[in-house]
């Protein structure tokens, strides 16, 4: 028996164009996914400037480290409660010396609107994001 080749998973679009899901998914795989989990699209958690903090390997194995629902029978209000110590109260109050305010910065205005220069097009192109990179050589 001879193994065949995995199948592509090839989808028409609604305007007939054909992409492949499985290419658009790999070219932006290290791309910072839409939400408040602050994740990339393979599953690493990400830090300050899209840095990877933890990789999906080491999330899932955290997981798994942590022991599940352990029932304890004594009721939550038999248990004893930790002991917190409070410091002494301070006999002396310290009172703050008043500082003096430093004016506020002036702020620039500005007099005459300034233009932007006008961008003209070059012979060189940006380079192709999402899903016309994806779509690039298919046809």
């Amino acid at each position: 028996m001879v193994a065949r080749a995995p199948r592509k998973r090839m989808y028409r679009t609604m305007q007939g164009r054909m992409v492949d899901i499985e290419k658009l998914r790999a070219a932006n795989e290290s791309v910072r996914a839409v939400g408040n989990m602050n994740v990339n699209a393979r599953g690493d958690v990400l830090g300050v400037g899209n840095r990877v903090v933890n990789t999906k390997d080491q999330v899932i194995q955290k997981y798994y480290e942590q022991p599940k629902g352990k029932v304890d029978d004594t009721p939550a209000r038999d248990r004893p409660q930790p002991i917190v110590k409070t410091p002494p109260p301070q006999s002396k109050i310290q009172k703050m010396t008043p500082v003096a305010k430093k004016p506020a910065p002036q702020k620039k205005v500005v007099t005459k609107v300034e233009q932007a220069p006008k961008v003209t097009k070059t012979s060189q192109e940006a380079p192709k994001q999402g899903i016309d990179a994806a779509l690039d050589g298919l046809e």
